[in-house]
């Protein structure tokens, strides 16, 4: 396997020239770093040429590297069952600059976009319905990002006794834990079954 994606690696090498930026084969998996601008073009050939037939995507999601100027990976990973082959594809960027949506070329990536834009905030430019899709309406900020914090915000929920949604800060309550002192950090004051017969 792994000497069919070096040979696809190089043919993409050989078709898509300098818009790959970076190739390698690592843990049986291609994975191919391309400028964002060429996003489009880039999946379009990877889903329309003969030996490549990527016609599969079956994932669009973020990576947050705080520490590097284009903070965030988009990483995309395509399926072609024609070939038996996966790629993994990778754009970065930083939080201002806007990648190509690729809904044009897989419609099925729309609602992956979205959830990427949710989570980290990431932009997709042509995207036709970027919006939240897993936070609750009016929620601030991007939850997988690294930078953010834990406490501080609202949650969300559906009050029984007053029949309608209601905002409350977000509480770690710890009387929700039951203690059953059978952890080894715990200790127990009585003696488990079995337990007599060990020597003192």
């Amino acid at each position: 396997m792994t000497e069919a994606l070096r040979d696809l690696s190089a043919y993409l090498g050989e078709k898509l020239g300098d818009r790959i930026a970076a190739a390698s084969v690592a843990h049986g998996e291609l994975t191919i770093e391309v400028d964002a601008g060429g996003i489009v073009e880039i999946m379009s050939f990877l889903r329309r040429d003969a030996q490549c037939q990527f016609i599969s995507i079956i994932d669009v999601c973020g990576a947050d590297y705080p520490s590097r100027a284009k903070r965030f990976d988009v990483v995309y990973h395509l399926l072609s069952p024609r070939q038996n082959q996966r790629i993994r594809v990778k754009v970065a960027t930083d939080e201002d600059t806007p990648v190509p949506s690729i809904c044009g070329v897989f419609p099925g990536a729309d609602w992956y976009e979205r959830e990427t834009y949710d989570l980290y905030g990431v932009l997709f430019s042509g995207h036709p319905d970027l919006r939240r899709l897993l936070t609750d309406y009016g929620f601030e900020g991007h939850p997988l990002r690294k930078d953010f914090p834990l406490t501080g915000f609202v949650e969300v929920r559906y009050d029984d006794a007053v029949k309608r949604v209601v905002y409350e800060p977000v509480e770690l309550k710890q009387e929700f834990r039951n203690f059953d002192f059978l952890s080894p950090w715990e200790g127990t004051d009585y003696v488990l079954p079995g337990d007599e017969k060990a020597k003192q």
